[in-house]
């Protein structure tokens, strides 16, 4: 089939013309080794001003690319494409960590539940925002619901574990198998690191809360909330005495990164 912008561009297929990419409202930049990456697969010549986690104002300049017309045109898809979701998870990430105000640590999880061929751009979309991808580093053993139905509770899932000492065990805690009182106390005795209260119920994380106060151990576990959490829920859920706030859709179901490609002249020299 033929291509059309072959026939538009016919007469001046030779030339060179000079182009800047522009950020079309404030945000974080992220995608800078793809973007260059994505770049050289079409040939085109590509300087990027800024790095990942830089902020970006509205209407900032942020690259310059020269290229031939259809260059131009193709690479006004594939290079806007390649960087625009990423910047904008990674805008949302920054936003839930300043409204977090340092007092709780966000994560966002959820980009494993993302098209595998996301999956690493949106891990580092995170990171550029400042958030973490894990809910603790490595090594780590998360024990969510499924994991605990099929090995027969909290107990047996914690017992289950044995053989990796060093592992931090993280518990979802769902009270299904019992409980959140009893679900955060079987966890509790079977040496959880970590508790992940995941019902979006303020009253369970209190519960759990309480659980982990009285009986004088708070201070060597961490306890974690997840659940439908938006972005405007964030600071008063720092008032929770919590560590950990989890945050899926609102960072990596974020909106694109508004920016636009412009021509800027026909040259070969950049400015």
């Amino acid at each position: 089939m033929t291509d059309v912008r072959d026939i538009l561009f016919r007469g001046i297929a030779e030339k060179k013309f000079r182009a800047v990419l522009k950020a079309e409202r404030s945000g974080v930049f992220c995608g800078r080794s793809a973007a260059i990456t994505c770049a050289q697969a079409l040939g085109i010549e590509l300087e990027i001003c800024i790095n990942d986690g830089d902020e970006l104002s509205h209407g900032q300049r942020f690259a310059n690319l020269l290229a031939e017309p259809k260059q131009v045109a193709i690479a006004e898809e594939q290079l806007i494409g390649t960087i625009a979701k990423a910047c904008g998870i990674a805008t949302a990430a920054r936003t839930a960590v300043h409204l977090a105000d340092g007092k709780v640590n966000i994560v966002s999880g959820s980009w494993k539940k993302m098209p595998p061929e996301s999956k690493h751009m949106v891990r580092d979309a995170i990171a550029a925002g400042g958030a973490a991808f894990r809910i603790c580093e490595s090594p780590m053993i998360y024990l969510d619901k499924n994991y605990i139905r099929m090995l027969g509770g909290i107990p047996a899932a914690l017992a289950a574990c044995r053989e990796f000492p060093d592992a931090v065990k993280v518990v979802q805690i769902k009270g299904i198998t019992a409980d959140v009182e009893e679900e955060t106390l079987q966890a509790l005795n079977g040496g959880a690191g970590v508790f992940m209260v995941d019902t979006g119920r303020i009253e369970d994380l209190r519960s759990c809360r309480r659980v982990l106060e009285t009986s004088g151990r708070r201070g060597e576990v961490q306890l974690a909330y997840a659940g439908d959490v938006k972005l405007t829920d964030i600071p008063q859920l720092t008032k929770e005495r919590l560590d950990i706030l989890c945050i899926g859709k609102q960072i990596v179901d974020a909106q694109l990164l508004d920016m636009k490609l412009d021509v800027i002249q026909e040259g070969t020299l950049w400015d």
